[in-house]
């Protein structure tokens, strides 16, 4: 590590390199410098990202892009853009012997992030945090982007994937399974919402994060404020939608993507109302009619086509996601079918929030 930690910073001294937060695909570490900041040091997942040298082009792309916005558009608030770190061949990323794909980001310091909502302050700063993600890029062209992901969060592929995967598996019956089996044959058209959207011209490809799960979205922590995005990996064209569900998905469960009591899983309305609020702040001037319209369904697509994958993975024997154990994916997919269940269950209530703010 220490060998390819110098790749980035090879005239410091480096004294310390620990692993570093939660991710499910890549592995991350913090190197720490003397007299120096100290920097992320990332082995991308090339199962994954299978055209890594593109994911980093990208990224190279939406930095600079997003630090000459932030110089046409002041604001009185703090906001920082990873910076990639070059080689001394001036690379973004280096390969290491054994074949391994290696980049360097710059560290926000002075930030954490959380993997629940800690009040509605910081569910209002989520929703802000995405809304200038998306205010800084909606109008950065998205042919400039290569779709490094091609088909992630196109909800049918996934559901082809799956019963591709289901006709060939193995599947031993357990309530567990048996109930996200059903789950899923009971909402065969659900998968279609948005793709259909898209394709009848309703809704439009911006520049998405494509993971604004609320752990990617970091809080100063002196002002409590949302300061940056991180996790860019993702970044791709596609529709806003995916990234409003997903960060509503993930920051509406109080109880968290990993908890163990699946069936107490709720969505909470009322810290839905707090991200859209701070989401609205910012990002309300690009959105359209249409726009507002498949907020709910965004919603509830993403935490049953989290839940699809998850399961699918779990089936497939956990070649995706990082699992601690064999059943890991199992429990993943049923918080996540449970989450959707709440949602559809509080549909009017959502609803009536949504069209409200409008």
């Amino acid at each position: 590590l220490v060998k390819i930690a110098n790749q980035f910073q090879p005239d410091a001294r480096i004294t310390d390199i620990l692993q570093h937060g939660s991710g499910n695909i890549n592995s991350t570490f913090l190197v720490t410098l003397e007299l120096q900041p100290p920097f992320i040091l990332q082995r991308l997942n090339t199962v994954v990202f299978c055209q890594p040298e593109l994911v980093m082009n990208n990224i190279c792309i939406l930095s600079d892009y997003v630090h000459q916005q932030l110089v046409d558009l002041p604001t009185d608030r703090r906001w920082l853009m990873p910076r990639v770190l070059f080689t001394p061949q001036n690379q973004n990323h280096y390969v290491a012997e054994d074949g391994t794909f290696w980049r360097g980001i710059s560290f926000i310091d002075n930030s954490q992030s959380f993997d629940t909502i800690q009040n509605m302050h910081h569910a209002q700063e989520i929703g802000y945090g995405l809304g200038m993600f998306h205010r800084l890029l909606h109008d950065l062209p998205t042919r400039k982007l290569a779709d490094t992901l091609e088909g992630f969060h196109i909800t049918p592929r996934y559901l082809k994937h799956y019963h591709q995967v289901t006709e060939k598996a193995q599947i031993e019956s357990s309530p567990e399974v048996n109930y996200c089996l059903q789950f899923i044959r009971d909402r065969p058209n659900l998968p279609h919402i948005l793709e259909t959207a898209k394709a009848a011209g309703k809704l439009d490809l911006r520049t998405i994060h494509g993971d604004p799960k609320i752990n990617n979205i970091m809080i100063d922590c002196d002002s409590k404020e949302a300061i940056a995005m991180i996790d860019l990996d993702t970044v791709k064209p596609g529709l806003i939608h995916y990234d409003i569900g997903d960060c509503l998905r993930s920051g509406c469960n109080p109880l968290g993507e990993e908890t163990s009591d699946w069936e107490a899983v709720t969505f909470d309305p009322e810290l839905a109302q707090a991200i859209l609020k701070g989401y609205l702040a910012v990002a309300r001037d690009f959105l359209t009619q249409n726009d507002y319209q498949y907020i709910y369904d965004s919603i509830r697509l993403l935490a049953f086509e989290l839940g699809l994958r998850f399961f699918t993975d779990y089936l497939q024997g956990n070649v995706y996601f990082n699992v601690d154990n064999a059943d890991h994916n199992l429990a993943r997919a049923l918080v996540q079918f449970k989450l959707t269940d709440s949602i559809e269950s509080q549909s009017e209530t959502i609803n009536r929030m949504i069209a409200e703010m409008i």
